[in-house]
């Protein structure tokens, strides 16, 4: 089956997976303080906004670490929101809310989560007809296409690698990259899967 790209959170563990038909030569690289999803070096030239963006973001707030992560460019106002101190809940919801479903010729969800310090995870999705923001205490699933909507997800993994590597190695259809996240006693670490 093929879903598109999705967020898997928990409260530990979460992970995000670029799945594609239209743009496959796609990676994840580390750069700064982010992951980037972008093209491949052998990538054809395209003017589609969708295909570049920061996909997973660790940032600082007045409460300590949060990872911020999803489907596009709404990542970096997310991540800039709990910086300055938004409840992760009113994060997700603004700016989902903000920048809207994608424009394209699917109308496209966004899709996001967020992982706190404290334990707090957070799920959220903007389509056409809804605003949907939930908190999770078990790893939940939302993706852009078929499962638009949060439910359970069984992601066994308790590591950033092992949770990039797992959900890239899903049965959902067309894995182009993952990322992962997880908490540790010293903040979260991140990883990347690329296939290679």
């Amino acid at each position: 089956m093929y879903v598109g790209r999705f967020v898997v959170v928990g409260p530990e563990v979460g992970a995000y997976r670029v799945s594609s038909r239209s743009f496959p030569n796609r990676e994840i690289t580390a750069r700064d303080e982010a992951l980037t999803v972008g093209p491949t070096a052998d990538a054809p030239a395209t003017d589609n906004p969708y295909v570049s963006y920061n996909c997973l973001r660790v940032v600082e707030t007045p409460t300590g670490e949060t990872a911020a992560f999803g489907n596009g460019s709404h990542v970096d106002p997310i991540a800039e929101k709990l910086e300055l101190g938004y409840p992760a809940r009113d994060a997700l919801a603004e700016s989902l809310l903000a920048l809207d479903y994608e424009k394209d010729d699917y109308d496209t969800p966004r899709i996001a989560a967020t992982m706190g310090d404290d334990g707090e995870a957070l799920i959220g999705t903007v389509r056409k007809d809804a605003l949907l923001v939930e908190t999770v205490d078990e790893p939940t699933l939302v993706a852009t296409y078929e499962t638009n909507a949060p439910e359970s997800f069984d992601l066994a993994a308790d590591s950033a690698q092992a949770a990039a590597s797992e959900v890239y190695d899903h049965e959902f259809e067309h894995a182009v990259c993952a990322a992962g996240v997880a908490r540790t006693g010293d903040g979260f670490e991140t990883a990347i899967e690329n296939g290679d």
